[in-house]
C-alpha cells in the first residue's frame, strides 16, 4: 500500500506525493539538480549533506544501484523525483534504488511535479524544506518553523588525521571538509603521499607535519559559518606553502585573504556548468554543487579573477599573486561528469589543475 508523503517549503507551498525509500520525516535545504545521469554520484556526494535534492530529470533509478567511489554512504537529507524506477536494468546493478534509500535512511518523495518545484526554487531561491509523513494541520505555522541548520562538516569528513597510505615525491595534506575519493586518487596518481586531516584541525598541527602543499577540499554549508577555519588557513597561507582550494575550500581561502561570500539565488548544481578561463579564453563544462559564491567585487589586491561562470558571471576561480596558491569553485575532473573514457576528455577536462598544483610544489612559479 502506497504511503502518502509531503514536501513542505518554507514559503508555505505544499506538494503531495508518495513516500518511498525510508518512510520518515526529514528537514533540510531544498535544492534542484539538473543532471541527467549520475544519480549514484549525487547520492554519495558529501557536499549534499543536509540538503533535500529535487531531480529535474523525470525518471530516476533506471540502472539501479551501481558501485561508486564518491563516498561510503549518502549524506543528503532527502530525495525528490517524479518517478522512481522499480525495474532497473544494468550489468552492474546490485539492487533497486528504493531499497538502497531505505537501507540508508533517506526518505524519497515521488509522484510530484518536479518541474513545478524547480521553477519555484528558481524564482524564489533555495529555501528550508521538509519531507513529511503527515499533512500539517496548520501549513503556514509548520512552514514558519522551518529553518536551515548549520552543516556538520564532521559528519562527512574524517574525525582524526589519516596518515598517507602510499609514499610519493610530494607530501600533500588534504584538509577534509567533505572531500571526494576522486580528489585523493588524482593526487596519488601524480606521485603524492596524501595525509588527510579533519576540518577542525589547527594550523599549527598542519605545519608540524612534513608537507609540500595543502589541498582544501570541497564541502557543504555556508562558508560564513566557518570563519574559524578561514583563520587557520590564513596562518598557513602566511607561510607561503603551496595551497589549492576546491569548492568550499575555494571560498574559505578567499575569506582568509579578506574577500566576502554571498548566497546564490538557487546555486550551481549539476554536471553542466559552463566556466571560462579568463587567461586562455577556453571554456569548460564542469560539475558543481554549491549555493554560495565568492563575491568578486570584494577580492583583495593580491587576488586575480581567473575563472567565471558563463551563465551568471560569478567567480569560479582565483589566482593569488603574492603566494603560491589558487582555487576553483568547481570540481576538477576529466570532464563535467561525462565522457570519462573518451579520448577527448584529456583535452576538455579541468584535471590539469592538479598538474598545476604539482608544479607549484615543484617551485614552478610560471604556473602562478
Amino acid at each position: 500500500m502506497e504511503k502518502k508523503g509531503y514536501l513542505l517549503l518554507a514559503d508555505g507551498q505544499l506538494y503531495e506525493g508518495v513516500l518511498r525509500g525510508a518512510v520518515k520525516a526529514s528537514a533540510g535545504e531544498a535544492v534542484f539538480l539538473t543532471s541527467v545521469v549520475g544519480y549514484m554520484d549525487t547520492l554519495t556526494d558529501p557536499n549534499y549533506a543536509g540538503q533535500i535534492v529535487v531531480q529535474t530529470f523525470p525518471q530516476i533509478g533506471v540502472y539501479g544501484v551501481v558501485p561508486v567511489a564518491e563516498g561510503a554512504k549518502p549524506a543528503l537529507a532527502g530525495y525528490v523525483c517524479r518517478d522512481l524506477c522499480d525495474t532497473p536494468s544494468n550489468f552492474r546493478c546490485q539492487g533497486s534504488l528504493n531499497d538502497y534509500l531505505a537501507e540508508n535512511g533517506i526518505p524519497c518523495l515521488t509522484g510530484v511535479d518536479t518541474r513545478a518545484i524547480t521553477r519555484r526554487l528558481r524564482d524564489k531561491g533555495t529555501m528550508p524544506a521538509a519531507i513529511l509523513t503527515e499533512k500539517p494541520e496548520d501549513i503556514a505555522a509548520a512552514a514558519a518553523e522551518l529553518a536551515l541548520s548549520k552543516a556538520d562538516l564532521a559528519a562527512t569528513a574524517v574525525k582524526d588525521t589519516v596518515a598517507a597510505e602510499k609514499s610519493g615525491k610530494y607530501n600533500v595534506v588534504l584538509w577534509d571538509l567533505g572531500a571526494k575519493a576522486d580528489c585523493i586518487a588524482q593526487l596519488e596518481s601524480r606521485g603524492c603521499a596524501v595525509t588527510v586531516v579533519p576540518a577542525n584541525i589547527k594550523a599549527e598541527q598542519i605545519l608540524n607535519l612534513e608537507l609540500d602543499g595543502v589541498v582544501i577540499s570541497a564541502g557543504a554549508g555556508n562558508p560564513a559559518d566557518y570563519e574559524n577555519i578561514a583563520a587557520e588557513i590564513r596562518e598557513i597561507a602566511n607561510k607561503r606553502i603551496p595551497m589549492f582550494g576546491i569548492g568550499l575550500g575555494h571560498q574559505l581561502l578567499a575569506m582568509s585573504q579578506g574577500a566576502d561570500t554571498a548566497k546564490l539565488p538557487y546555486g550551481h548544481r549539476g554536471g553542466n556548468q559552463p566556466i571560462e578561463d579568463l587567461k586562455t579564453g577556453l571554456c569548460y563544462i564542469t560539475s558543481q554543487n554549491h549555493g554560495y559564491e565568492v563575491d568578486k567585487e570584494t577580492l583583495p589586491a593580491n587576488a586575480s579573477l581567473r575563472f567565471v561562470n558563463r551563465n551568471d558571471g560569478s567567480c569560479e576561480g582565483i589566482d593569488y599573486m603574492d603566494m603560491p596558491a589558487f582555487s576553483v569553485q568547481f570540481q576538477p575532473a576529466m570532464t563535467g561528469g561525462l565522457y570519462q573514457a573518451s579520448n577527448v576528455a584529456s583535452k576538455i577536462g579541468t584535471h590539469f589543475l592538479f598538474d598545476r598544483f604539482i608544479a607549484l610544489m615543484g617551485g614552478n612559479k610560471e604556473c602562478r
